[in-house]
């Protein structure tokens, strides 16, 4: 009987096979939400006006920054994948993961002083 090992958990790219995932599965939960923010355009100017007046709450714009950096994410770990699975093998995989990240947290950073 073979023994389970997890080494392969401390791999860069595990994680960022992982990262990909989780921010799927954040952004999968963050779209019923979005639709109810939508249908409320639908149920009156009132409505609408009141969820915007609280999306300026530092809290809901610190959220906002979290849900731009896991887009990124999940886009550029996309990307990865599409690259991994059509071009050959290279060198350098873990630091285009690396850089997919810094890009990612780029992208939120610039969404936050915007915001703000």
């Amino acid at each position: 009987m073979k023994s389970h090992t997890t080494a392969h958990r401390k791999s860069g790219l595990w994680i960022a096979a992982m990262v990909h995932r989780l921010s799927g599965l954040a952004l999968a939960c963050f779209l019923p939400l979005h639709f109810l923010a939508l249908g409320l355009a639908i149920d009156g100017e009132a409505q609408l006006d009141r969820f915007l007046a609280w999306t300026a709450n530092p809290w809901v714009k610190l959220a906002e920054t979290t849900l731009v950096f896991l887009l990124t994410v999940h886009l550029l770990g996309g990307v990865r994948v599409l690259l991994l699975e059509t071009l050959p093998w290279r060198e350098g995989h873990k630091q285009l993961a690396t850089a997919a990240v810094a890009a990612a947290a780029l992208a939120a950073i610039a969404f936050l002083v915007r915001a703000a």
